[in-house]
């Protein structure tokens, strides 16, 4: 898969990303806001495991967000099942020399676009942690709404913190291309 977008693209892992992979991840500011199947320190064997299971997924649904031919992140979205299999929970992460930048926005638009029209879905949602200010204002300028505040719902780095949910509402597409 391939996004060409104007301030990146968004496209498949390769094996060559390793290098990029880890030098970017490896960084507590984007841990911090993640989860924690997301390994701190990020290291090369955790670059390996990674790309290996992303490469031979299928369906594909995990990407590299690229910038000047470089992996500088990554953006995916995790299908739900059962009654909920018309929804996908997105996650994304930048490397910390590129955020200010919008290139996490129009990476989230262009794969929420992506997974609402390649998985037939009606809703794409995110659980940020609330304290993390900018990926709500990504997810704001990407068209997403507030939904939820989460209370206690979460913990990492041994504090227990809220997250907030936002959703992208597949019908609400058209007022998408409408935004400022």
């Amino acid at each position: 898969m391939r996004l060409s977008l104007n301030s990146c693209e968004v496209r498949s892992w390769r094996a060559s990303d390793l290098d990029p992979l880890v030098r970017h991840a490896n960084n507590r500011n984007i841990w911090i806001n993640l989860r924690d199947r997301f390994p701190h320190p990020y290291t090369k064997a955790d670059g390996q495991r990674f790309l290996r299971t992303v490469r031979g997924a299928d369906p594909e649904t995990a990407f590299a967000i690229g910038v000047d031919g470089e992996a500088a992140g990554g953006i995916g979205f995790v299908l739900q099942h059962d009654v909920e299999r018309v929804s996908a929970e997105i996650g994304y992460w930048l490397g910390e020399p590129f955020w200010g930048r919008g290139i996490t926005t129009e990476a989230l638009a262009a794969v929420t676009d992506y997974a609402i029209d390649t998985h037939g879905l009606t809703r794409v949602f995110a659980v940020p942690f609330a304290h993390n200010a900018a990926s709500c204002r990504v997810l704001e300028k990407a068209g997403y709404a507030l939904e939820a505040r989460l209370r206690r719902s979460a913990i990492k780095d041994g504090r227990i913190v809220d997250q907030l949910q936002y959703a992208f509402i597949a019908s609400d597409r058209p007022q998408r291309e409408n935004r400022g």
